[in-house]
C-alpha cells in the first residue's frame, strides 16, 4: 500500500507528467495554475488562514440554487464539511 506522499505523487505526476511523459494538464494551463500558485504563497495567505483546531468563520453563501445559506444553520444539524472547488482554469 502506498504512502500518502506516494499517492499524491502518482496523482501529481499523472496531472503534470513526470519527465519522461506528458500529464493529463496542458502546458499552457499548467504554466498559468504555477503561476497563480506561486502568487498565492506570496500574497501570504497561509498566515492569515484559520489553524488546525480552529474554528471556521462563520460564512453565508448561495447554494446550488441560489437560496443563501449560512454556516450556523448548517452547524446547529450537526458537524459540516466545506470544500472549495477552484474550477476550471
Amino acid at each position: 500500500m502506498a504512502t500518502l506522499a506516494e499517492a499524491l505523487t502518482a496523482i501529481r505526476n499523472s496531472a503534470e507528467g513526470d519527465g519522461t511523459k506528458p500529464g493529463r494538464i496542458p502546458p499552457d494551463i499548467l504554466k498559468v495554475m504555477h503561476r497563480v500558485t506561486e502568487q498565492q504563497r506570496a500574497s501570504g495567505y497561509h498566515d492569515r488562514m484559520p489553524k488546525i483546531g480552529q474554528p471556521m468563520p462563520s460564512f453565508a453563501l448561495p447554494n446550488q440554487d441560489g437560496t443563501t445559506v449560512a454556516s450556523a444553520d448548517l452547524l446547529a444539524k450537526g458537524p459540516l464539511v466545506v470544500s472549495f472547488f477552484r474550477g476550471r482554469w
